[in-house]
């Protein structure tokens, strides 16, 4: 675990991204006070395929897109 502060952080900033990418934990403080914790985002689990859930809709009323009667003062 890494600890620095804002200002070196800045001046740093493109290093200790690819350190936190690399797996290092990495603490930004204010003052010596930890504010927050960089780490990297984790991959989603698999890959995404579009239309894969088009057969779990089952139903869509008629009237789902028609204005609800509370809104008819604003129209």
């Amino acid at each position: 675990m890494t600890q620095i502060n804002i200002a070196e952080a800045k001046a740093h900033f493109s290093e200790i991204i690819q350190k936190a990418l690399l797996g290092e934990e990495i603490i930004i403080a204010k003052g010596h006070k930890p504010l927050v914790k960089l780490v990297p985002l984790s991959k989603p689990d698999k890959k995404r395929i579009p239309g894969s859930a088009s057969k779990q809709l089952v139903y869509i009323a008629d009237d789902f897109d028609a204005p609800l009667d509370d809104f008819k003062d604003y129209m």
